[in-house]
């Protein structure tokens, strides 16, 4: 029996994986005047450069940016101008700025499940950012709990659900990403609902995870409410 559902914020809320792709696409534009981008593999260091320097700056547009301003630096020797780093740095602020855009259908299928479930919301990144999230997308009075984390892994899990006096078997996890969302808490012996998004950044693919009967794939928003009720019933 499932008492409480936890829902994430980015890309299952609200849109987010899509302003750091345009950052993303802009930055290339931007190296694209000092290196070819294709013999450089752009993409791939970059992606080493965040992965190696989310310990040290978590997750979000400001670890982006220094991240972005440090390959540049490194994949051009250093040519890039003081100007093409300011406009890096106004990417990062872009995506701080955009607006929190709910997704069709989400704030009816939270409204649903927390008719009969509590509901926690459990979203990582900048605190500063997703604070700010938090209080425009019209949804905060309905959670039981706010949960901003710095990671979403069994330790944080096992953390959270200690502190909400729930034992795993009873929580379920509503999210679009399998790594931070969905397989540690299925690790735990918990539940989860898997509401892919259209663009997934690749620091959080999972490859091989073995869905199981603990864990309901859905479309859409509106079909969060029915695969809690079947995962509640089972």
């Amino acid at each position: 029996m499932i008492e409480m559902v936890g829902f994430d914020g980015d890309d299952t809320l609200w849109r987010s994986q899509e302003y750091y792709d345009d950052a993303q696409a802009a930055f290339e534009a931007i190296l694209g005047r000092y290196v070819d981008l294709a013999a450089e593999g752009l993409r791939t260091a970059l992606l080493a450069t965040e992965r190696g320097n989310i310990a040290l700056f978590g997750y979000g547009a400001k670890g982006m940016a220094l991240s972005m301003i440090e390959s540049a630096i490194e994949l051009t020797d250093g040519r890039i101008e003081a100007r093409d780093i300011h406009r890096i740095v106004r990417l990062a602020k872009d995506v701080l700025g955009h607006p929190v855009e709910l997704l069709p259908g989400i704030r009816e299928a939270v409204e649903a499940v927390a008719a009969t479930h509590r509901v926690v919301l459990i979203t990582k990144g900048d605190l500063f950012h997703q604070e700010a999230k938090v209080a425009h997308c019209g949804l905060a009075g309905i959670f039981h709990r706010i949960e901003i984390v710095s990671e979403k892994d069994t330790a944080t899990y096992t953390r959270l659900l200690r502190e909400f006096g729930l034992p795993p078997e009873r929580f379920a996890m509503v999210g679009n990403s399998l790594k931070s969302d969905i397989a540690p808490v299925v690790a735990l012996g918990g539940c989860g609902v898997y509401m892919p998004y259209h663009s997934t950044w690749e620091h959080e693919r999972l490859t091989g995870f073995a869905m199981g009967e603990r864990v309901a794939e859905v479309a859409g928003a509106e079909a969060i409410p029915g695969a809690i009720a079947s995962l509640h019933a089972a």
